[in-house]
């Protein structure tokens, strides 16, 4: 059976220890000024400012070999209040409004993302490589990231921006296009020494 072609991003799913991801993340600003959309799923990378309050800014990441990561969107914090910001406010944070978002940024998270398929579908033996991200549209209905790992970076290059660790063992899922694989970020700006 095929694997469903449905991006989501990179999702949290345990960290180097095999615990399992308990929810651990860290409050990030997201200025009015940043006019891209941001979804839960997305990679993002510190902006290299801070807000009013000091909470450190992010924003969207750039899908390359040599560009850093801090880690993915895992929610968006809606405002006090009704609108489009407030309680009614939509689940991803729109384009050019100020939004907090929690990232999920520890360098040891491992997290699962579907595989483009694009440069062909991974292999059991592609297991170690390293790969870059590539964008994709992102799903305003079910405020969904649409990154995948882009297959046709794969590598054993140092400055790609993903680990690949193996492939999800979940129902639905098998070596082959589309199929969801653990990652782990091989680029992370928390493991950086130069500064942003």
């Amino acid at each position: 059976m095929a694997n469903t072609n449905n991006p989501f991003g990179l999702v949290p799913y345990r960290d180097s220890t095999g615990r399992p991801w308990t929810g651990g993340a860290k409050l990030y600003s997201v200025p009015a000024s940043d006019g891209t959309a941001l979804y839960p799923g997305d990679p993002v990378i510190l902006a290299g400012s801070a807000d009013a309050d000091g909470i450190p800014t992010v924003t969207i990441a750039t899908a390359a070999g040599g560009n850093y990561l801090l880690g993915a969107v895992v929610a968006v914090e809606p405002t006090m209040g009704a609108g489009a910001n407030g309680r009614d406010s939509t689940v991803h944070r729109a384009a050019s409004t100020a939004r907090y978002v929690w990232v999920a940024d520890d360098p040891n998270t491992e997290f699962l993302i579907q595989e483009d398929a694009v440069g062909g579908a991974l292999a059991a033996t592609d297991v170690g490589l390293n790969a870059d991200l590539i964008s994709g549209s992102a799903s305003t209905a079910y405020s969904q990231s649409g990154w995948q790992l882009d297959t046709s970076t794969k590598a054993t290059t140092n400055t790609l921006q993903l680990k690949i660790l193996g492939f999800a063992q979940k129902v639905g899922n098998e070596i082959g296009a589309n199929a969801k694989v653990r990652v782990k970020i091989n680029l992370h700006a928390l493991n950086n020494t130069t500064g942003y």
